[in-house]
């Protein structure tokens, strides 16, 4: 038995979210929506099922997908692909991560991930014969500190993990922190692997701008997205990968290995989905902000400092200024064992000198979710 993978423990979302189905809690830890996502994709979905090609697509992904990506990509980013050499559909972005360091890291290199950071990110990094750099980034901001970013690398290190809107913090990045890591990448010839599965979840006129469009950037950048998150449809697992055909012929390599292909007719209707008007994706930010506004405002009444959600699907509260005298591990086991509403803390997206104060709530619910969960919190504070 292999035992690095034998000894890692089960996620914090597992646990939290089991303890939500134990006690019959609402679940606002792990990240899905309660609703069934946008009729028109999920009926494209259905058709293709039922009349189109159910057999095995080619392993890059149907090419009216991969065509729909670069489409997508050059409409909203002025991003140009070549959709047959430098786009490929994974199931999932979890799965087009572990392509990429599976397929680009060799034993004894070193990866800058910045912490917090998605939990999959280490145990891939560490499977794949590297070992993780850990730069901490700090609340409220969460900005990147270029003095820790530069401490961390060695002659050793040969990537960057970069998300970006940043889950858990709910931050988009400004163009200058972009900047900042194109120029850190070329000076120490250094590759990022951008996991960019929020792309669209952003808020208040906020602009993502991928690090693959940043001068300097466009032969030395993974870009990762999801269609899951694009389309609130996270159960669909459909992924999609842009790099230099240097780059994307290793990342081809390892995902044939790993899940070589897609469901086709989820295919077909996530390419359906990209060429969706600029009217749909404003809505879909539209009605998820007022959302965030929802459960961020109702937590502000109660008496939770709320950090300000840029975007994702989060929004964090900092318990340091309550002076509970609890860390936001103990506090997320006592809302959903007493108060039934399950939440995640923060600390658990750190593996060094973790930030353990903050706790993260998703949004993305229904008005009614969200309202239960207020009221069962508003008794929170008063022990």
């Amino acid at each position: 038995m292999n035992r690095l993978i034998a000894n890692l423990p089960h996620t914090v979302f597992d646990a939290m979210s089991q303890l939500a189905r134990d006690l019959n809690a609402i679940n606002l830890g792990q990240g899905f929506p309660d609703h069934p996502g946008p009729e028109d994709i999920r009926l494209k979905a259905a058709d293709a099922v039922v009349n189109g090609y159910n057999q095995y697509p080619s392993m890059m992904g149907i090419p009216e997908l991969r065509q729909a990506i670069a489409t997508h990509y050059a409409h909203w980013h002025g991003l140009t692909l070549d959709p047959m050499t430098e786009v490929m559909v994974t199931s999932g972005a979890t799965e087009a991560l572990a392509a990429a360091f599976f397929g680009l890291i060799e034993p004894g290199d070193e990866v800058v991930v910045f912490q917090p950071f998605y939990d999959a990110y280490a145990p891939l990094i560490r499977r794949a014969g590297g070992t993780p750099r850990f730069v901490r980034l700090e609340p409220p901001h969460w900005r990147i500190p270029e003095e820790r970013l530069r401490a961390a690398i060695t002659p050793k290190t040969k990537f960057i993990a970069f998300n970006n809107p940043l889950n858990p913090a709910a931050v988009v990045y400004p163009r200058e922190d972009l900047e900042l890591l194109a120029r850190v990448c070329q000076e120490f010839d250094l590759v990022a692997i951008c996991d960019e599965v929020w792309e669209h979840v952003v808020f208040d006129g906020r602009e993502h701008i991928p690090l693959i469009t940043i001068d300097g950037m466009r032969d030395r950048t993974v870009k990762i997205g999801s269609a899951g998150k694009i389309f609130s449809l996270t159960g669909w697992k459909v992924g999609f990968v842009c790099a230099a055909p240097p780059l994307l012929r290793v990342l081809a390599k390892s995902h044939q290995f790993l899940a070589f292909t897609t469901a086709p007719n989820l295919q077909v209707a996530v390419a359906y989905g990209l060429g969706k008007s600029d009217d749909y994706f404003a809505q879909m930010q539209a009605e998820l902000a007022r959302s965030r506004d929802r459960l961020s405002d109702g937590l502000s009444q109660i008496g939770f400092p709320v950090l300000k959600s840029q975007g994702t699907y989060f929004v964090n509260v900092d318990l340091a200024p309550l002076g509970l005298n609890e860390t936001d591990e103990a506090f997320c086991k006592r809302i959903v064992t007493e108060h039934k509403v399950a939440a995640i803390p923060v600390s658990a997206f750190y593996e060094e000198e973790p930030v353990t104060s903050v706790v993260r709530f998703c949004f993305s619910k229904i008005d009614a979710t969200l309202d239960t969960a207020l009221e069962r919190l508003s008794r929170v504070l008063h022990r």
